[in-house]
């Protein structure tokens, strides 16, 4: 990991500067309206899960059968638990983990590299906030099947689609290999670790580019040489999809948290700084980092992620760095932003907590709309900052 990756200076200093600073009293209102619609999702999902993007701002209810975020629903319960201590949230979070062992035992959507958010928010998190034995034993279930799609020859995990085919790791699973590094812990079998690094380090050799922008995805042939990075859901291959940017800058610093590389320090300041530098004046991105102006899509997802793995990042960090302060100023003014402009306080309508959300704008996706993993980081974000929790990860 010794690429050579440019460090931009932050270009305007006075949009990080310490004023307006989020407060106590700020975020227990932003967490009590967000609580709000997490019972109202309670009674509107009726035990199913809210759907990957909301219809003109509301979830409607699917089974956890398939798919990457039906891990975040269950995740928002725990924090939900977490802050407030009320048995409704235990009881609704408890009551979705039968929906997760399903899947293991009938192999429902899980060929994928998406694992690690369907079952940490879930089970991993069961088993650290009650003690649950059973989500533990199928939490390690799903980080057996995980293994299963590694690489040997290059070194990564591979993303989508049948073993052999599609060969391709994407930045999203910066967020999954927390399971294997948490697997290791509990079993303490190292060979979970082993593939949860080199991925990381795979990730960190060929997706970020010098200026410290990312692609999207990257591709390797068949002997396991590196091929050519593109984009799925970015602007264009050579543009920076802003959620792709936002999982390096929140994936990062959970590597770290367990293999304490302390080449991924330097490495997380220059992919902030460029996320920070193409900011628009209220601090939440348009869907591509190309964009810094004009009509495109915001996506807010993207900056609650960020936001979270900023938060993640500043306790690793050596108060002599000057980019600390800016750091903690940012999640200030990003957390500002999110609760003010984008949540849902004044959106009656909606059951969602985040407005203006963007799934897959190449696709028309979800655009323009909440999404579950934006709201889930985004709740997240809430407790991290008022209660100093670092979440399920």
């Amino acid at each position: 990991m010794n690429k050579d990756i440019i460090l931009e200076k932050i270009k305007q200093e006075e949009k990080f500067l310490p004023e307006p600073r989020v407060t106590k009293e700020f975020l227990t209102k932003a967490l009590g309206d967000a609580l709000k619609k997490i019972d109202r999702l309670i009674d509107d999902m009726k035990g199913d899960f809210p759907s990957h993007a909301s219809e003109n701002n509301v979830y409607t209810p699917v089974k956890n059968e398939s798919g990457w975020n039906t891990g975040f629903w269950s995740g928002m319960l725990w924090l939900a638990y977490e802050a407030t201590g009320e048995e409704k949230y235990l009881d609704a979070a408890n009551g979705l983990l039968e929906s997760f062992y399903e899947r293991i035992d009938k192999k429902l959507g899980i060929d994928m590299h998406d694992l690690g958010f369907v079952y940490m928010p879930s089970c991993v998190a069961a088993y650290k906030l009650t003690g649950n034995e059973k989500a533990k034993e199928y939490a390690l279930r799903a980080a057996d099947h995980l293994m299963t799609r590694y690489h040997a020859d290059g070194g990564y995990i591979q993303a989508w689609g049948k073993m052999g085919e599609q060969l391709r790791l994407i930045v999203d699973c910066m967020n999954n290999i927390p399971l294997l590094y948490w697997a290791s812990e509990v079993t303490g079998d190292s060979k979970y670790y082993d593939v949860a690094y080199t991925h990381a380090k795979t990730t960190i050799e060929y997706i970020v580019r010098p200026d410290a922008s990312t692609f999207h995805t990257y591709f390797f042939n068949t002997d396991g040489t590196p091929d050519r990075g593109t984009t799925h859901q970015g602007a264009s291959d050579d543009s920076c999809w802003a959620r792709g940017q936002a999982w390096l800058i929140s994936g990062l610093p959970l590597s770290y948290k367990y293999t304490k590389d302390s080449s991924m320090l330097p490495l997380f300041d220059k992919i902030t700084s460029y996320y920070l530098n193409r900011l628009p004046d209220d601090y939440i991105p348009y869907w591509d980092l190309i964009f810094t102006s004009g009509d495109e899509p915001r996506d807010s997802s993207a900056a609650a992620i960020a936001l979270c793995g900023i938060l993640e990042n500043i306790s690793n960090m050596e108060d002599s760095n000057p980019l600390k302060e800016t750091y903690k100023n940012a999640a200030d003014r990003i957390m500002y932003s999110l609760y003010n402009s984008y949540s849902t306080k004044d959106t009656p309508e909606s059951n969602g907590l985040l407005l203006h959300a963007v799934y897959a704008k190449p696709m028309g996706i979800g655009v323009d709309e909440c999404n579950i993993w934006g709201c889930y980081y985004y709740m997240e974000a809430l407790v991290r900052m008022l209660k100093g929790t670092k979440a399920y990860w």
